[in-house]
């Protein structure tokens, strides 16, 4: 598959793609790379996908737990990690009982993240450095702002993310199935971009495809496709029924261009690897 010609129609500037199966990437196109370093592009949200990953390791060690209070009264780390603690979007503002509805939070995603910092007494950016991007040699990417929406880093870093997030290799199972398995089943919520949704099912950490639609991956992605979009252009999806993942970046903010140009790409992806 030509990635170049899949993306030409993108209303982008720079754009990058990845395609991963089991054994890793296995084909990618970059349009702003000089050829000896990978271009950086801003992640958005796709950082939630690290943050939890991090949170998620320190709940299996023992540092923190699942079950601990945090945020907002009766709310829990995994309400917050799974957008289900009743934050608004970006403040403290209390919109729904925890539990009782998906409200979307990059509140939440950062208190999560100060709630182990104060259990640790260390920096965020220096639990995500130790427990996610050193583990995976992330080595282009940085935290340059909230765990909910602040990392940067170029192509390879993502697809290697997504690479570990469909073979689990050095990530410990038990966190990748915590932020790709369901919590909360049933809760109904807007999920941005593409309105309502009839359960807006989630993981702790990934959005769960499930029978979403309108979506921004394909129709024929499978309902257990799990990842992120995020606001800057960026997507990460992995299909274990597909057996492959596919991740995007771009220097274009999110809107009619990705919600249209996504499902398509995706679509081809998954007919020309699957």
């Amino acid at each position: 598959m030509d990635l170049q010609a899949a993306t030409a129609d993108w209303a982008v500037g720079a754009r990058a793609v990845a395609v991963i199966d089991p054994t890793g990437v296995v084909d990618r196109f970059d349009s702003a790379a000089d050829g000896t370093t990978g271009a950086r592009y801003r992640w958005a949200s796709v950082t939630k996908i690290i943050s939890a990953l991090t949170v998620l390791d320190a709940t299996v060690e023992g540092v923190v737990s699942l079950d601990d209070p945090a945020g907002p009264p009766g709310s829990t780390l995994a309400h917050l990690l799974s957008h289900s603690s009743g934050l608004s979007m970006d403040s403290d503002r209390v919109l729904a009982a925890p539990g009782s509805r998906r409200v979307y939070s990059n509140a939440g995603i950062d208190a999560a993240a100060q709630h182990l910092a104060d259990r640790t007494g260390r920096p965020f950016a220096a639990e995500l450095q130790e427990r996610v991007l050193d583990l995976l040699e992330m080595s282009s990417t940085e935290l340059d702002g909230p765990p909910a929406h602040g990392a940067v880093s170029d192509l390879d870093d993502l697809a290697a993310l997504a690479a570990e997030l469909l073979h689990p290799r050095l990530l410990i199972p038990q966190v990748v199935r915590l932020a790709s398995t369901i919590a909360f089943p049933g809760l109904a919520g807007v999920l941005p971009g593409y309105g309502r949704q009839t359960p807006n099912d989630w993981g702790l950490g990934c959005e769960i495809r499930d029978g979403k639609a309108p979506h921004w991956t394909a129709a024929e992605n499978s309902p257990r496709t799990f990842g992120h979009f995020g606001q800057s252009g960026s997507f990460l999806w992995v299909d274990p029924d597909a057996e492959l993942a596919c991740v995007g970046l771009s220097d274009t903010a999110f809107g009619p261009w990705a919600v249209d140009a996504w499902p398509v790409f995706s679509s081809a992806v998954l007919r020309e690897y699957a």
